[in-house]
């Protein structure tokens, strides 16, 4: 066996159709909240099916992972596998660095504020707040860039440091007082996910990041003073949300090195575990709670891993054993990912109040109830998502596709 490195490959610029199906994946999973199978699965409680299904198509209240909260993260680390190909791409065009680099600034601050575009619909004005899954990585998307042109060494070097210096930021914040009011910020007195000791620093609306907000969002305009988010999000959690993005640009250096598919995968798979055990870890032993709605280093690596996981999945299946037919639905929404969540976004009760005028009395009542009122969400959502994809499939089909 050669001891020679494997270099990257400079001439095949290819699109893979293992990363647009993923991203598909993905976005399937958002788009797919229309169906409310939290709803449907209310009316039956002793089903482990249904049970399974509410829990996976929801997000968990504090720490933990559900299906669904790894929407966001792979959404960011894809954005980090992709960019590798984009700059081989730019670079074979003869695109020089600064151009390149004034590309990626106009990206980021697109990214940045067509997320607070989404969160701003239906306000009376700008609803200036940066915790939409496209303002992160919109703020974290230029340094990403800069760390695209490292080895993928001293990429994991900067993971580190980025990991490292936010998780002593928020250990270094004091916690707050016995008199602090929680019931103020949102959080109710008999809210069962406070830590304790260390873990402490990272308990819902009473850490750095919450702090940071208190004074940044307010000063923006707004409705009325921020005082807190009911979710607990927060626009500090870009930073680790570029070390996700991260984590993918090194899968994507792998992706694009002159090596055999088999060692991409098991590279892809020994990052994932030992992502996911050192997030594990972290959790157990207390250094650092896992929760996705904070972003905490923990999670960063925690959800990394299963990224990774999923990666070499998609990777070995459709690239690999060609696949691709198999997974078609998916590469249509993936390849189209930016229209698709604007689509999840806007679109939603424009198309159901559609169907309601339309065909409301088709059949002499109201058609999504004809299997019975338990499954009319189920029904209505699912003619919802058929038409996101029809229009999504009419714009593949003709090479219309959504770029940033």
């Amino acid at each position: 066996m050669s001891t020679t490195p494997a270099k990257p490959i400079a001439t095949r610029l290819l699109r893979l159709d293992s990363l647009d199906a993923y991203r598909g994946f993905v976005m399937f999973l958002m788009m797919a909240e229309v169906l409310h199978l939290s709803r449907v699965a209310q009316a039956f409680p002793d089903s482990q099916v249904w049970q399974w299904l509410k829990f996976n198509t929801s997000h968990v209240e504090w720490g933990g992972c559900s299906l669904h909260d790894l929407i966001q993260p792979s959404f960011s680390f894809l954005v980090g596998v992709s960019l590798p190909f984009s700059i081989a791409s730019r670079q074979a065009k003869g695109q020089s660095f600064a151009r390149m680099l004034l590309h990626a600034v106009w990206r980021g601050v697109l990214l940045t504020f067509l997320g607070v575009f989404l969160r701003s619909s239906g306000r009376l004005q700008t609803n200036f707040t940066f915790e939409d899954t496209l303002s992160q990585i919109g703020l974290g998307y230029v340094f990403l860039f800069l760390l695209g042109f490292l080895r993928i060494r001293w990429q994991v070097v900067a993971l580190v440091l980025i990991l490292a210096g936010y998780w002593g930021a928020f250990a270094w914040y004091p916690l707050p007082g016995l008199d602090f009011d929680y019931s103020a910020v949102g959080v109710p007195e008999t809210w069962p996910f406070h830590h304790s000791g260390l873990a402490a620093h990272w308990n819902k609306n009473s850490n750095l990041a919450w702090a940071f907000d208190t004074w940044f969002l307010n000063l923006f305009p707004r409705e009325k003073p921020f005082t807190h988010n009911g979710g607990g999000y927060a626009t500090l959690s870009f930073i680790p949300t570029l070390g996700t993005m991260v984590l993918g640009l090194t899968a994507g250096g792998w992706l694009r090195l002159d090596t055999t598919r088999p060692r991409k995968i098991v590279y892809l798979l020994l990052a994932g575990g030992a992502c996911l055990g050192a997030g594990s870890a972290l959790d157990r032993f207390d250094v650092c709670p896992s929760v996705k709605r904070i972003w905490t280093p923990a999670w960063t690596l925690y959800s990394g891993g299963l990224c990774y996981f999923f990666l070499a999945g998609f990777y070995g299946f459709v690239d690999g054993l060609g696949g691709r037919p198999f997974v078609y639905p998916l590469v249509v929404i993936g390849a189209n990912s930016i229209a698709a969540y604007c689509m999840a976004h806007w679109f939603n009760g424009n198309v159901e109040q559609s169907f309601r005028t339309h065909f409301y009395n088709f059949v002499g009542g109201d058609v999504f109830k004809l299997a019975g009122e338990t499954y009319e969400p189920l029904i209505r959502g699912g003619a919802v998502l058929l038409v996101y994809w029809l229009i999504l499939f009419w714009m593949h089909r003709r090479k219309v596709f959504v770029r940033i």
